[in-house]
Formats: structure tokens, sequence, C-alpha cells
């Protein structure tokens, strides 16, 4: 299959942007750098974790989402909902109150995600056996984790667990089911309400496969708002036809920080936040590590529940969703259910397999492999020159990033202040063009704005 580009759903805003570095300082990969006072990011390093996100203060950074009106181009137009999205609402709310104000909003067909975990849970068990020569296998639940191992922890690659996710199965699953009763393939259009930036993008460029069986992505807190609406305005709204949730009440967990390690044996560990999973997964390169069998990796703390585009604090969301549990626990034990989902296990098994997960590394500076070697001897020798404060003044976030940018000719050693300065000591380079270098950089009003912030504030006086 040929390799697809990754497909980024963080966006910036160049109206919004005024160069202040946050985005570039708090992003886990060094994918950002700021260039003509604006961020840039660059795409072979970007995991779409959206750290970048939260730490802009301009609120020049966004999430992309398909146009909510698109699911009118379809006559069967299917909500897939996340356990997280109950888990932004007070635990009072159901399942019931919240498909019955999706059937307002437009939708025919709601369908929880998490139906798809215990088929996953049973297809991972096998895996496990089968590949118990390989170890740990890494869980490829989190899209920005998968991208991360691809990008800066290539050698980690062949560990990730080649199976798609309970999102995947259970679109594939739903879409079998229409199409079984009856409904034109073309007539279905299949949504996924999102919690995260990250698996947006992998759904429009998926990991080991050409097309997502999702048709289309809609932001947590853009539907968040219009179910609020609804439930706050619409009284007499009518859920009594709608069947309450049939989901094993560990299931529910899936998406939480433990969620998949409580369902395997062996040892198994559980890592949640980026800057925690490359800490982990550097010592898992170095052999550190050892003697484990299981690794779940989220990108985002409390993962799920703290995805950029969930509404409510984190904290409260897990302990919801754990109430939710407990309450399905108890209902299911009056009331024991089994998940139709797993009838299909054949059929499911041949769709779930991830083919191929190719390591894409930010390293590769070169595809020629002669040209990147005497690139990253390049790269060694800048780095006896650079000063190693890590500034940022250069627009880079480190100088091992500058260092490896001027490599692939994306800058000059001059974009370094401290040589820069040497540089205009030694009279090798003129005020002016130092001038020119930071306006490069920071943009060609970086001076005008304090000069005229000065001004504004000396005509107060």
């Amino acid at each position: 299959m040929k390799e697809q580009a990754f497909h980024h759903a963080l966006k910036i805003d160049n109206e919004l942007c005024f160069g202040c570095t946050h985005c570039m300082t708090a992003c886990p990969t060094g994918a950002i750098r700021v260039r003509d006072g604006k961020a840039k990011i660059y795409e072979n390093r970007c995991i779409d974790c959206g750290v970048c996100l939260t730490a802009c203060p301009a609120k020049a950074i966004s999430v992309e989402q398909d146009d909510f009106q698109t699911i009118f181009n379809y006559k069967r137009r299917v909500a897939l909902v996340p356990c997280i999205l109950l888990g932004q609402f007070d635990t009072d709310i159901d399942i019931q109150q919240i498909s019955a104000a999706l059937y307002e909003l437009g939708f025919t067909d709601v369908y929880e995600v998490e139906n798809g975990v215990d088929f996953l849970v049973e297809n991972i068990r096998d895996y496990m056996t089968e590949n118990s020569d390989t170890k740990p296998l890494i869980s490829s639940y989190c899209p920005a984790i998968v991208r991360l191992i691809q990008v800066k922890f290539p050698s980690l690659v062949q560990h990730l667990i080649k199976r798609k996710q309970p999102l995947d199965i259970a679109a594939i699953y739903y879409r079998k089911k229409l199409e079984d009763a009856g409904v034109e393939p073309n007539d279905i259009g299949i949504f996924y309400i999102t919690p995260c930036a990250a698996k947006i993008a992998a759904i429009k460029s998926p990991v080991g496969e050409e097309h997502s069986s999702i048709d289309g992505v809609i932001n947590m807190n853009f539907i968040f708002n219009k179910i609020s609406w609804i439930l706050k305005n619409n009284k007499n709204l009518d859920f009594s036809d709608i069947e309450a949730s049939k989901i094993h009440h560990r299931s529910i967990r899936w998406p939480l920080t433990n969620g998949e390690i409580d369902r395997f044996e062996g040892r198994c560990l559980a890592i949640d936040e980026v800057h925690n999973a490359i800490e982990f997964l550097e010592k898992l390169e170095n052999d550190e590590v050892t003697d484990i069998d299981f690794v779940e990796i989220r990108a985002c703390d409390e993962s799920c529940a703290g995805g950029i585009l969930t509404v409510i604090n984190r904290f409260i969301a897990v302990e919801g969703i754990k109430k939710r549990s407990k309450r399905q626990r108890e209902n299911l034990m009056i009331n024991p259910v089994e998940n139709p989902i797993l009838e299909e296990r054949e059929y499911l098994h041949n769709k779930c397999i991830i083919h191929d997960i190719q390591p894409r590394s930010m390293m590769a500076i070169d595809e020629d492999i002669n040209k990147a070697i005497s690139k990253l001897e390049k790269v060694r020798r800048l780095m006896c020159y650079l000063p190693g404060t890590d500034c940022g003044m250069c627009g880079a976030p480190s100088c091992q990033s500058l260092a490896e940018d001027i490599a692939q000719r994306k800058a000059q050693m001059s974009y370094c202040v401290f040589v820069r300065t040497q540089m205009q000591n030694r009279g090798a380079l003129s005020q002016e063009r130092s001038v020119q270098l930071m306006r490069k950089i920071w943009g060609k009003n970086c001076f005008e704005r304090d000069c005229t912030k000065r001004g504004a504030k000396n005509a107060n006086k």
C-alpha cells in the first residue's frame, strides 16, 4: 500500500498568532517553529496531541471538524457515541436521553463505541498468545501514541498491537448491521463524536489502511453544547422507547487510564500524559525496562477524559464514568445480556487487522542514506558551536532542533542570538543584517510593536 501523508487536525490562524513561543516550548516532539513572527507546524513531527492548543494564550490554534450539515447527505445517519461524551454530563443523564437529543439533531441511529470492546478484548488476548515472543506489546488505542512511536521511537513500531480499536469495530459492525437489514451502503453515514484531535487525524489518514470506516467527525465540545441546549429547553423529550445501554461495566472504563490493563493477564502497565509516555518509551527503547507483557499508553492526562475537546474537568469526568460503570454492573447483575457484536466474531476478525504500521522517523532528514549520514554529521558538528541553552530566540525549541533545521537548509547558523552577537563583535555581521535576521524570525514588525508600546507609555506620562 502506498504510504500516505499524515493528516493533521490542528490548524494555526495566522491572524491571531503573534509568535509568543508558548506552543513551541510546550510541543513534546519539537514540531513547532516561529518564522516571520508566526508559529509554524512541521508536519513530519506533529502527532496531533493538542498540547499546543492548550498552551496558546491567543487561541490561535484550533481543531478542524466536518461540517455538521454533511450528516444530511445520508439517509441513515449514525452517531458513534463514546462513553467520554456521557461523562461530560451529570450521572442522572443516561444514554437514552443523550440518544433522544441526538435524534432531535438529525441522527437516525445512535451506537455506543464501547460496544466494540468485548470483541477487541478477545481478539487481543489471542494476539498476545500468538505474539508471546514480542514484549512488551503496546496498545494501539491512542492514535497520538501510535504516531509518537512512528516518528520518535520507530524501533518500537513492531511492538504495537496490529488491531483496530473499539471505534473502528463499532463502525464496521453497525454498517454491516444496517446493510444486512437492506439499507443501501451509499445511504449510510457514520459519524464519530471525538474528544481529541488525534482521533480526527487517525480517521482522515488511518494507519495500515487507505480508508476509514467512518464518514465524518464531530468535535465533542460542539455536540455537547447542542445536546445540553436540547435537554435544557425540550422538557417533553421522549426517550421511553430507547433501549438502555448493554455495554459491559468494565468496557465503560476502557477510555480511562487503567481501562485496558484491567482486562489482561500478566505484568501490565498504564501510562498517561504525553511527556510521561515519552519518558517511558525512552526507557523501553534503551532496554531499561524489561519483562513487561502489555503497556497501555495514552497521550492525555487521565486518558480520553483529558482530551482537548472535552468540556468538563477531567477528574470530575473520570468520577462520573466510574459511577456509571458501577451502576451498569448492578444493572447487568439483575438483567444479564450478551453483546450482539460477539455474534459477528469471524466477520470482525477479518476486518479488524491493521496490516502494516510503518516507522516514519522525524530524524530521517534525507531519503538518500548517504546524504542523511552526511547531514547527521553536520548536525553533530553544529552542536559543538551552538551554546546548548535552548533559549528559543532562534525560533526553534532547542539548539538540537536548530542544528537539524540548518542541516536541512531551513535555517541559518546566524539565527542563534549568541552566534550572531559573536559575529557582530568580530565584524563578520553588520547590525543591519542582524536586524534583518531578527525580523525573519520574529516578523517585520517585531521592533515596531515595541516602539509603539513605548511611545504610548511615554505619551501617558
